[in-house]
């Protein structure tokens, strides 16, 4: 798998990473197994994770699986803090304390010394910047984390967060910034992508394929084994599923067609080629779901095809945000 640098760093990645937002709730330890050894099979090496993923339970399955599955120094552990979802609601803390005390959770849960990129997973209102990023500064510099991004920034709060960082020497500065992007859902091209330009910031792309709409897998329905048919992702999906979406998914699905590809091909190869891209995270749900999306790796879409699919999802407002 080739590989890129994440930003202005020397941080470098495969260009597609693993997202493991379901593992030790809706994917099993042996689903995760073979996940893992797909993508690492295939030259993989960005391993996406979160502590509110499950309460913990996707980093401690990440975590049992290194040095077993994959040897440390072959893969980037990527996670993040400040959400929390243990009272039962979704609770964001970015305080200095919270996220601290969170990656030393992390660092427990998956086994290792150190995290290679640190996230703070969304942006709080009422907690100083300037102490949120404190503990970037700190995560750094104590060695528990190699580098420190962004997650779920609007282009204002990315392009502050980053200037901070860059103000004065010693400061950890940002090497990323998370954000939802796809054909269904191109809103980051207005603000972050140019502010994450402009500083130096590696875009990781999370629901690179419209939260599995773009795969065409919803064109006839709601599969029952799929995450619109389950409590707890039914609305997630739900918000791609209008009218706006079904066109974009057709001119996928017609572009899959013509080139011999799957829709999956179409929609990841576009949004991983992206101007300020790094790495789209995805996530699937089976390891031949995996294995399919690993499938784009050799393919390049052709430029005549990426005009036409510029056009018809061309932003004109989303039909849903996380």
């Amino acid at each position: 798998m080739h590989v890129r640098s994440v930003g202005a760093t020397g941080l470098k990645v495969s260009r597609l990473g693993l997202g493991t937002m379901t593992w030790g709730r809706d994917t099993d330890e042996h689903e995760a197994r073979d996940q893992l050894i797909a993508f690492a099979e295939a030259g993989g090496t960005l391993v996406d994770t979160a502590a509110g993923y499950g309460d913990g339970a996707s980093e401690e399955l990440v975590g049992s699986l290194i040095g077993d599955v994959v040897a440390r120094d072959e893969i980037v552990v990527a996670t993040k803090a400040g959400i929390s979802r243990r009272t039962g609601t979704r609770v964001t803390d970015a305080s200095r304390g919270n996220l601290l005390a969170t990656l030393d959770g992390s660092l427990k849960r998956l086994g290792v010394d150190h995290v290679d990129l640190w996230q703070v997973h969304t942006w709080v209102d009422d907690a100083p910047l300037e102490e949120t990023l404190s503990a970037l500064d700190t995560a750094v510099s104590s060695g528990r984390a190699s580098y420190v991004g962004v997650s779920n920034y609007a282009g204002w709060q990315t392009a502050q967060a980053a200037t901070w960082q860059r103000a004065v020497p010693g400061r950890a500065p940002l090497a990323s910034t998370q954000m939802e992007y796809s054909l269904l859902n191109r809103s980051v091209e207005d603000e972050v992508v140019p502010a994450a330009q402009a500083l130096g910031l590696g875009l990781l792309p999370w629901s690179p394929l419209g939260r599995g709409v773009l795969t065409g897998k919803y064109r006839g329905g709601t599969p029952a084994d799929s995450r619109a048919a389950s409590s707890h992702f039914a609305g997630f999906v739900n918000a791609y599923l209008g009218p706006r979406s079904q066109r974009i998914v057709e001119a996928v699905a017609k572009a899959a067609e013509g080139l011999g590809w799957t829709p999956l091909e179409v929609a990841l190869a576009w949004v991983r080629d992206r101007p300020g891209v790094t790495a789209p995270i995805v996530g699937a749900r089976t390891a031949a779901q995996l294995r399919g999306a690993l499938g784009a790796e050799e393919l390049t879409l052709p430029e005549e095809l990426v005009t036409a699919l510029d056009d018809v999802s061309a932003p004109g407002g989303s039909e849903g945000g996380e």
